[in-house]
């Protein structure tokens, strides 16, 4: 499944290879928040610990080429599953082992003590590293040992493949990635493999659309290049009927910097403007919230409002129960009332201006603010998002 070239890349960029064709990296907010300087925006949105999320793959190869990817040409692409199956317990086992090791590191930091002891407990898999998770072809028995240990799950696909969509096992949260608002658009911006690639992603959607799992669509927005059209993005949408829809800029990071430019990146702003004139389209949906760091903005179907307040959170020790119990259940069975919502009109560019001009001036970076560590671990469970945070991708 890999070249020992792409092997050699991956490596290099902190990946650890799993087996053959799986691979484990630990994303920058799970460090962030051992740091306790907060968590990503699946905290703010969802609930879910950074410092307790493995960050994981079951397949490296992808049948896209996407433009604003963060995996290197180098990777392998394919349209079907050509060789060995890695079982699944010994992934499961030895990914959990890796991201362990990879965090090893602040087990030696006497004031992080605390928040490393959380991390090395892990609650949550986001199945979304690079390539296509989904395609593995005993997924679903990989995501029963999740659910057994208590593990939650959030499956990230490209919308290629809407048959292992439909015989998916229940995950926590399905993700769905629409990355243009037409046929053309994303040929262009994905370069995929199938030449069937409109139609695979128009039945994903309707295949989303009658999953039981809490599902959403994500739109990654490329300043001048798919940052329109949203008539049409709102009736692939409406497609899909998903719980969630999250806006999200591009981020300059990887090997995309060798296919897009710094200026190909939306500000904040620009994405909170695009989604209000996404939502005008889609009656059924509502902007939530917003993670200022991530440039992502959260829109939820209005179900998910009840008295005033929203619930988009997840509790994961009923979710857990309820996975377990061999019962049909459905997705409003495990909601927690969402802690922090609303739109900021933080404007960054500005924000990021005045900084540079700062800089420029003094030759001093602005301080940082400093967020006790005992104080997170308190807070662990609680609403914990340092939207003062510098984006982390792009450190």
């Amino acid at each position: 499944m890999l070249t020992q070239e792409a092997k050699d890349e991956l490596k290099k960029q902190q990946y650890r290879l799993i087996g053959e064709h799986s691979a484990v990296k630990t994303c920058g907010w799970t460090k962030n928040m051992i740091k306790g300087k907060g968590g990503c925006y699946k905290l703010k949105f969802y609930g879910v610990v950074s410092s307790q999320c493995l960050q994981m793959t079951t397949s490296i190869s992808c049948a896209n080429r996407c433009i604003f990817c963060w995996r290197g040409y180098k990777a392998s692409v394919s349209k079907t599953w050509e060789e060995n199956i890695d079982d699944p317990k010994m992934i499961f086992e030895k990914s959990i082992i890796a991201h362990y090791k990879l965090l090893a590191g602040f087990g030696g930091q006497p004031d992080l003590k605390q928040m490393y002891k959380i991390s090395n407990t892990v609650k949550h898999a986001a199945l979304s590293l690079t390539g296509e998770p989904i395609t593995y072809p005993r997924i679903n028995e990989l995501l029963e040992l999740y659910d057994k240990q208590g593990i939650s799950t959030f499956m990230v696909t490209n919308a290629q493949y809407p048959e292992e969509i439909k015989n998916l096992r229940r995950v926590t949260q399905l993700y769905l990635s629409i990355d243009a608002p037409n046929k053309e658009l994303l040929k262009k911006i994905d370069k995929p493999l199938f030449s069937d690639y409109w139609e695979r992603l128009n039945k994903s959607l309707e295949y989303c659309r009658e999953k039981k799992d809490r599902t959403c669509v994500r739109l990654t927005i490329i300043k001048d290049l798919n940052d329109f059209g949203e008539k049409e993005y709102a009736e692939l949408i409406n497609k899909g009927r998903p719980d969630f829809i999250e806006v999200k800029a591009y981020m300059h990071v990887g090997p995309s910097r060798q296919r897009l430019k710094m200026e190909d990146m939306p500000w904040h702003e620009d994405i909170v403007k695009f989604t209000e004139e996404l939502i005008k389209y889609l009656p059924d949906y509502e902007i939530v919230t917003e993670h200022v760091p991530s440039r992502v903005v959260l829109c939820a179907r209005k179900e998910f409002k009840k008295g005033g307040k929203w619930y988009t959170w997840i509790d994961f020790d009923k979710w857990n129960k309820l996975v377990n119990s061999g019962k049909d259940f459905d997705k409003y069975s495990f909601l927690k009332e969402t802690p922090q919502v609303g739109l900021s009109g933080r404007q960054i560019r500005k924000e990021v201006e005045e900084k540079q001009k700062y800089k420029k001036e003094t030759g001093k970076k602005n301080k940082k603010d400093n967020i006790n560590t005992e104080e997170s671990c308190r807070m662990i469970g609680k609403l914990f998002v340092d939207e003062k945070t510098e984006e982390k991708e792009l450190e």
